[in-house]
């Protein structure tokens, strides 16, 4: 169910790991971005979108993971862009023919095996490079384009609204990710992009993350400092103190702790490898 978190923005929260849709508003349409995740629930998302008479005019995901790159053909056939580097990864990606049946078999881990639609899987447009806003007819939507987590990840600010897709960042429940095989210094990399969204953390009201609950203006520094106090522990080797890991992790999350323990371990190889300090 669609649920309004600003005047025209309005997020559906999967079950899947509290996956976050959200909807713009614009003149004659929406923007969607990262729709998902089941079957049934981009169905309902379908559904609500119907019940407000708004087709979707465009789509956006943020990053190049299989659970941001959704669609059903009950959306539509709306232009569904990204940043060109999002982009190039995924067309990477669906080159090689085993790609999708990789991912199905990788769900077959999972809950929701079998439930994830993957016939329009990726389908996206890269906008030119530096491309400041999404092209499309409604409010206008920054993107912030860094290279955190992910090749070509983008956050986006909905400007006249004061929200802010995060993306994979800023989530109360998962720790940060970096993209560990994709980028020469991923903790520089992730800082970095951690300070592209403090400069506009005093335009924001409400922030959306990919992955966990919706925030108000009062959580944007607060989670900025929280993951920025995660990856400097991360690159110093310590120990964390973080609510997301270990004990104090919500409950149904405790398996974040695990992709510490794997980010640790990495890093360390990594270092040894490159005969770098940690």
């Amino acid at each position: 169910m669609l649920r309004q978190v600003a005047e025209g923005v309005l997020v559906h929260e999967s079950e899947f790991v509290q996956s976050n849709a959200v909807v713009v508003q614009g003149w004659a349409g929406v923007l969607l971005i990262d729709p998902g995740v089941t079957g049934s629930e981009i169905d309902c998302l379908a559904n609500d979108l119907r019940e407000l008479g708004q087709p979707v005019v465009a789509g956006f995901s943020t990053h190049p993971d299989w659970d941001h790159l959704l669609w059903h053909a009950r959306l539509g056939e709306a232009p569904r862009y990204g940043t060109a580097r999002c982009a190039a990864t995924v067309r990477d990606q669906l080159s090689d023919a085993g790609a999708k049946a990789r991912i199905a078999a990788h769900l077959l881990e999972t809950e929701i095996a079998g439930q994830v639609p993957l016939d329009l899987f990726g389908l996206i447009t890269g906008l030119p490079a530096e491309t400041a806003q999404i092209p499309w007819d409604g409010r206008q939507v920054r993107i912030i384009e860094h290279q955190a987590h992910a090749p070509g990840h983008a956050a986006l600010l909905i400007e006249e609204r004061g929200v802010l897709v995060a993306g994979d960042m800023l989530s109360d429940v998962l720790v940060p990710m970096l993209d560990l095989d994709g980028t020469a210094d991923p903790i520089e990399d992730y800082l970095a992009a951690l300070r592209l969204l403090e400069e506009v953390a005093g335009e924001v009201d409400v922030l959306v993350p990919g992955h966990g609950s919706v925030g108000g203006a009062d959580q944007v520094r607060a989670r900025i400092e929280l993951d920025r106090a995660y990856v400097l522990a991360l690159r110093d080797g310590r120990d964390p103190s973080d609510p997301r890991v270990g004990q104090s992790a919500k409950p149904g999350w405790e398996w974040v702790s695990y992709v510490h323990t794997g980010q640790l371990q990495r890093l360390a190889q990594r270092s040894e490898r490159d005969g770098t300090p940690r």
